[in-house]
Parts: structure tokens; sequence; C-alpha cells
């Protein structure tokens, strides 16, 4: 209901006019508007570059992490993730500030050499922030890629004379390639479906945004938002088809998992130089937006200097004074969403793996592509379809109240706990819900007992996952809240980001924001490890004392 019929409807829309008769009319008024093919091109360009950059700074970095012995490598990879838990659009300002023409950078480079970066100019700026935010992706995949192949093999071509770059190249890279393609196809479909960035950087000449001018200022009736979701949605399917296509045929398996098997190879001093340097510049552009955030949320002035003139809290006093409903709003949604979610992928992985229903691998087929959805063509398909409807049992419009609103964060972010639920009941034996049932449980106490409790740590990975990826969801967020009162946090550090004046306090809600999604992913590491060795199997010899030794009692006859 909140997946595929919206979507569907966006479908048939860009598909038929006014009076219902099947027509292409539409796309061929597409494809003839200038501005319209500029903002495909400009999208796919960005996507493509975003995904280039993003690899750049990914791969180098999982590489000199994972393969040789370096020293702070566990704390290099945590601050590389770091990027995921600030929702772009915030970092976008704070970029402006450090990179931009009248940045702190520029107005050092201009000062001092005279030279001056357009880094955050045009399509440019747009193109650095995303790379540098969701570069993470690759990170991740491809570490996970990098510690499970074999070190015989690269200790094979090292013997055969293979070295450096020739031994990336040759060896180590193909055999690590699902991780990259993975995290590589997760980048592109992310930038090209984002909205905030390109808005808050002005650039309006790109798909996304487009669509939401089109719908929200010529009106739902126009196709032309229709088109544009359709064609977002195509784009983003391809890219995950073309992903799998491109691993298609190919064996990249190895006869064992050699990361930990292998000892890792020393860097030479210079090679030593070299990757300290490089990791160095990666972590300061990793960085660069927290901090900036940081600034800007306790500056006073920061305008044509290198940093804050003056600093003061009252930003955050006026955020606590005028958004603490945004802050609880954000709690409520994401909280009943995430919950949702965890509910929806137990159910779900329960009856892929335990029940012989038919179709049913098509529950997980259908949950999972609404990755491939864009925030904003889900809540166009939601604006469509439910116009006009009512909730149970009452006179409310369905598209003005907030249910919509989080329906539309638990759709998006449902793979994501599905993911770990079904990762959580893979390690639960079939054996163990059968013991139970011998002894009397019915299906649904064995469930509750023992699936459930076992299940925990991957449902509570699941429930924080989706929480903090919809605490930064701005695409849907931005066409769905039809009242202040129910804007949450994300909506409320876009509006805030709108003026000059307001950056100040949005920072702030920016840091807040981050503080959430930290103290989240913080809380959930803690509750998973404990939950892990509460359900760990202990030795034998632990669980049981040990036997009495007893006298031999009289022999029983049979």
């Amino acid at each position: 209901m909140f997946l595929v019929l919206p979507v569907g409807r966006v479908f048939y829309t860009a598909f038929v006019e006014s009076d219902g008769t099947p027509t292409i009319g539409h796309f061929s008024a597409f494809f003839s508007q200038g501005l319209m093919r500029e903002s495909f091109f400009n999208s796919l360009y960005v996507a493509v570059m975003s995904t280039v950059f993003a690899a750049l700074i990914a791969v180098p970095l999982a590489y000199f992490t994972v393969r040789f012995e370096f020293r702070g490598a566990l704390l290099i990879q945590t601050l590389g993730v770091l990027p995921l838990i600030m929702p772009p659009f915030v970092g976008a300002v704070a970029m402006q500030l450090i990179f931009g023409r009248s940045g702190s950078i520029n107005l050092l480079l201009n000062e001092y050499a005279g030279i001056s970066l357009p880094i955050m100019e045009g399509l440019n700026g747009v193109i650095f922030v995303e790379s540098i935010h969701y570069f993470p992706f690759i990170l991740m995949n491809l570490m996970v890629a990098l510690r499970n192949i074999d070190g015989a093999m690269e200790e094979a071509a090292m013997n055969l004379g293979c070295r450096g770059w020739r031994l990336f190249r040759r060896v180590i890279f193909p055999l690590a390639l699902p991780g990259f393609v993975a995290g590589a196809s997760l980048v592109f479909v992310k930038v090209f479906d984002d909205l905030g960035t390109p808005l808050v950087l002005g650039q309006t000449n790109m798909l996304a945004p487009q669509a939401y001018l089109r719908i929200t200022q010529v009106g739902l009736e126009d196709p032309m938002g229709y088109v544009i979701s359709v064609i977002m949605i195509v784009f983003s399917i391809a890219a995950m088809a073309m992903s799998a296509r491109v691993l298609a045929g190919k064996d990249y398996s190895t006869l064992q998992k050699g990361g930990s098997g292998v000892a890792r190879r020393k860097l030479t001093p210079l090679g030593s130089v070299a990757a300290y340097g490089w990791i160095f510049v990666v972590l300061l552009l990793v960085l660069s937006p927290h901090i900036g955030v940081l600034l800007l949320s306790l500056a006073n002035v920061w305008s044509f200097a290198p940093l804050p003139d003056a600093y003061t809290l009252e930003h955050y006093a006026t955020v606590f004074q005028d958004s603490s409903g945004m802050i609880k709003n954000t709690l409520l949604y994401c909280g009943l969403a995430a919950g949702l979610d965890v509910i929806l992928g137990v159910t779900i992985a329960y009856l892929m793996f335990r029940t012989t229903l038919p179709a049913r691998q098509w529950l997980d087929w259908i949950a999972t592509a609404s990755l491939a959805v864009p925030g904003i063509v889900l809540a166009i398909g939601y604006l469509r379809l439910y116009k006009g409807v009512a909730l149970p049992g009452t006179e409310i419009m369905m598209t003005s109240t907030w249910i919509i609103i989080m329906l539309a964060y638990a759709v998006r972010r449902l793979p994501y706990a599905l993911r770990s639920c079904v990762a959580a009941l893979q390690q639960v034996h079939v054996s163990l819900e059968e013991a139970a049932e011998s002894l009397g449980a019915t299906k649904m106490r064995t469930i509750r007992r023992v699936v459930v409790p076992l299940m925990a740590g991957g449902i509570l990975a699941g429930f924080v996952t989706s929480f903090i990826t919809a605490a930064v969801e701005l695409s849907a967020t931005i066409m769905l809240v039809s009242a202040e009162s129910q804007a949450p946090m994300s909506y409320g550090i876009y509006l805030y980001m709108q003026s000059v004046a307001g950056r100040g306090p949005g920072a702030a809600l920016g840091v807040l924001a981050i503080a959430v999604v930290a103290l989240g992913t913080y809380l959930s590491h803690i509750v998973v490890e404990r939950t892990g060795n509460r359900f760990a199997v202990r030795p034998i010899d632990e669980e049981l004392p040990p036997l009495a030794i007893t006298p031999a009692a009289a022999p029983v006859k049979p």
C-alpha cells in the first residue's frame, strides 16, 4: 500500500493524458525542453563524478589500513565513517564557509599566494560535498572484501615478482571488486536522488530539484514532475542492475578467509610518509563539515574571515526555545518508523526461512526495491494516491497528518532493518525451535521465547540503523510536511539554512541531530555486545557443575 501502489501511480500518471488515454508525449515534451535536458545530464554527471571521487578517497584508505601494518588503523576507519551521521545538506553550508569563494581556505590562499580554488562553484560544489559524504559506503564494503581475500593469493603473486601497483591492479583489487561495486552503486543511487544538497547550494538545474519545483510550484497535475520521477527510478534500478551485471559469470571466491591468516605487510619509510600524508589530507576533508558546522553553531559573526569573529551560545538557546517540537517530532516519527521496520523485518525473514509459502521471496524483493525509489518520488506518489483520502473514522485527510511522514520513513528504511533481521535469523538454527516445540511450546510461544531473544542483536541493529538514517531524511520530508508543527529536525535545519541570519540556529540544530545519531549508534553497539555475550554459547564445563563421585548403588533390574 505504501510502496508499490504509490510508485505505480507515479508511473501511471507519467504515461497517460489527463483524460486517461495512454501517451508517451510527456517524455517527448521533457526531452524537448532545454532546461530538462540540462537537468538530466547534470544529475548524471554529478552522480558519476561523485562516485569517481568517492572511490579515489575510499580505495587508498581501505587498502592502506587493511593490508599494511598501520598505527591507528581502527581510529582512521572509524573517523572515515563519520560523514554518514551528518545530513549532506548540513555539511554543504559548512563546506561553503570553509571552501567557498569567500571561505577560510580561499581567503588564506588569496592572502598568501594570490590564488583561489573554485571548489564550491556550480556543480563542483555538489560533487565535492556528495563525494565526501557518501564515500564511506565504498570504504565499508571494500574493507570487508579486502579482509576476506585469501592471503596465499597475494603471497603467490609476490613470489612470482608482482609488486606495488601491479599487485594491486592485477590481484588485490579484482578479488575485492564485489565490495567495491556494491559500495559504488550505492553512492551513485544516493547522489542521483539527493534533493537537499543541490537546493542548499542553489543548483536547481538537476532532476531532483526540478521534480520538487514542478510539483510545489505548478501543482500535482503537472505531468513533468512524474516524468522526472520515472526517469530517476529507472536510472536507480539500472545502476543496481548494472552492478550485478558487472559481476555476473565471474568467480571471486577464495579457499579461506585470508585477511587474518596472513601477516600484514610493512610499508617502506617513504611509503609510510606518503600513506600517512594522504590519510591526513583525507581525514581533514572528512572532518571539515563537522568542524565547520560546530564553529557555525557557536559563531556570533562569521563573514569574510577564516574563523568566526566572536562566539556565542545563543543559537542553541534559540533552538531549544523555538524548535523543541522538532526534536520531539524526530524522536516520535523515527522511533515509530524503526519499530514498524523491525516488526516487518522479523516477519518477512521468518516467512522466508521458516515457511514454504509460495512466492515468499517476493516479499524480500519488494521490500528491498525501496532502495531504488528516491524519497521525493515516494512522496509524490503519496500525495497523488492518497489525495482526498481521510483517515479511517475521521474527516482528517491522510496527506495533512504526520502519519504519512512516518510511513514514508518506514518504507524508505525497511531494507536496512530487513537485512539485519535476515542475517540474525540465518544464525538461529531451526533445531532450537524444534526442541522448544517438542517440549510443548506453541509456534507463537517459540517465536516469542526462543527466536526473538536469539535475534535480539540483529533486531536492535536494524532498529538503530533505520532510526538514525530516518533522522536525516529530507527528500520525502520536504514534500510531506504540511504544517510547521509537524516538522522534524531535518526540515527545521533546511528552513534555517535558507537565510544567512538563520544559519547559526540551523547549524546548532544540525549539531544536535549529529549528537542524537552518534549517541544512538554508540548505545546500539553497547547493547548489541551485551546481547551477544548474554546469548553466547559457553563451554560445557562452565554451564554444568562437576560430576559428583558417589559410591556405586545397588544394581537395578531391568
